[in-house]
């Protein structure tokens, strides 16, 4: 019994990374713009969350600033392939070489050093004290709730059952009829492109304040590959996101728990488990089920430079 607590307890921690960067990723892929620098904003949002605690105390505001700076390199993100319409892959390998390369160096003086201050859990009153689940999730810090309920849910709905979102879906499926319609395509793409972008930064501080409370250069470990591939086994839907991202912490819990235990198994095995689970889930389900191409299909645009004055 204590071991499965403890098993779902870190894997809600360590899935609550992944999540949350694959979130961001799913809102700007829906309005057609691929970010592939999800590793680089991770690391310049946990560097970010560990600078601003270390001079103030305080996770809540490392994890603003954290968003704030994701948002901003977002912008710049955005200006490039949105406004200048410069191919979206080369520059999101760009914003992955650029963030981690400055998280690195400004990362350099609290190489090793704990954080000072972390989030601490919240348990919520009655549903804490629920065998197994009640001490493994509702005795979390309050990030994991923000991340598993208030951010899937809140951003489904918007997506699927209000006209904005609509608009967003259309202008990832097909810009030139949504902009015919009145639809801001550019402005819908600037703007998730940002937000996507402050969540995949606010994942890096999350690592730093929630899961692994110190700074050491290749903390994010891959973590923002995995996100992007994420979004495609969640078919770019938020709340299988999430859950996505919950079954590979589950994946890294076992792994902790095995090395913690002294199963017979490499210790590099068991670190490699999330990475193998990546390809497994990707390939696999659209093996053994081929509806699974259609439910994990792109946006039709995806990828894709809008030019106002060409129309499909």
């Amino acid at each position: 019994m204590e071991l499965l607590t403890g098993l779902l307890t870190t894997a809600f921690l360590a899935g609550g990374v992944l999540s949350l960067a694959a979130i961001g990723e799913v809102i700007s892929e829906r309005v057609g713009v691929v970010n592939l620098g999800v590793e680089g904003l991770m690391a310049m949002g946990a560097v970010t969350a560990v600078v601003t605690v270390t001079a103030a105390p305080y996770p809540m505001l490392g994890f603003l600033a954290a968003l704030v700076v994701g948002a901003l390199l977002g912008i710049l993100f955005a200006t490039a392939t949105v406004a200048l319409r410069a191919n979206q892959v080369l520059c999101g390998l760009a914003l992955t070489l650029m963030g981690t390369g400055l998280a690195q160096t400004i990362g350099k003086a609290y190489s090793g050093m704990p954080v000072p201050a972390t989030f601490e859990g919240v348990a919520i009153p009655l549903l804490s004290s629920i065998p197994i689940l009640g001490k493994a999730f509702f005795s979390q810090n309050i990030l994991v709730y923000l991340i598993y309920i208030i951010l899937p849910f809140g951003l489904s709905f918007l997506m699927f059952r209000t006209r904005h979102g609509l608009n967003m879906r259309a202008v990832g499926e097909n810009p030139a009829a949504a902009d015919a319609a009145g639809i801001p395509v550019n402005l819908i793409r600037f703007g998730y492109v940002a937000l996507g972008s402050a969540l995949a930064a606010g994942a890096g501080a999350y690592l730093v304040l929630a899961f692994v409370p110190s700074w050491s250069d290749g903390v994010v470990s891959g973590r923002g590959w995995i996100a992007v591939a994420l979004v495609i086994f969640a078919g770019y839907r938020p709340i299988p996101a999430a859950l996505s991202g919950l079954l590979f912490g589950f994946i890294t819990a076992l792994g902790f728990v095995g090395q913690a235990r002294g199963w017979p198994i490499a210790p590099a095995f068991l670190s490699m488990l999330p990475y193998a689970g990546t390809i497994a889930f990707i390939i696999a389900p659209v093996v053994a089920w081929q509806r699974m191409k259609r439910l994990m299909a792109a946006p039709a645009a995806l990828g894709e430079p809008y030019f106002r004055n060409v129309r499909s």
